[in-house]
């Protein structure tokens, strides 16, 4: 079973997919391209510069990619970008925001849940009062 092509039909989603880094990249090469792509970042080409510092493994410039996509409203590549740098500062509210969008979803979805949680702090709030 081919990995890369059972996630094919998720590219044009944009997907939360960890790319992993060339490791055949040598240090001069490596600077030459983070160069590049800080040219290309400083010069608003964001995808191309990006593609580089994913190959790089660049983690300052995934970082600032990252903030890019946060200033654009784009959450989840910002995030994607903050955990390939890894910048787990940047990474952790946005963590946190997708779990606490998470548990709302869940509350939505399953609302006897909140029922049965409401019952049991009545019942609990019964019992200090009983004592």
């Amino acid at each position: 079973m081919d990995i890369k092509k059972s996630f094919e039909k998720f590219d044009k989603q944009n997907s939360f997919i960890r790319e992993t880094v060339n490791k055949d990249v040598k240090g001069s090469q490596k600077a030459e391209l983070n160069r590049k792509g800080n040219q290309l970042f400083n010069s608003g080409n964001i995808e191309a510069a990006k593609r580089i510092f994913m190959t790089t493994g660049y983690s300052d410039g995934l970082s600032r990619v990252g903030d890019y996509y946060k200033s654009q409203n784009r959450p989840l590549e910002a995030l994607r970008m903050y955990w390939m740098a890894p910048d787990k500062t940047k990474a952790q509210p946005l963590i946190e925001q997708v779990a606490f969008l998470l548990q709302g979803l869940i509350a939505e979805d399953n609302p006897l849940s909140e029922v049965s949680e409401t019952s049991e702090e009545q019942e609990w709030e019964q019992e200090l009062n009983n004592e």
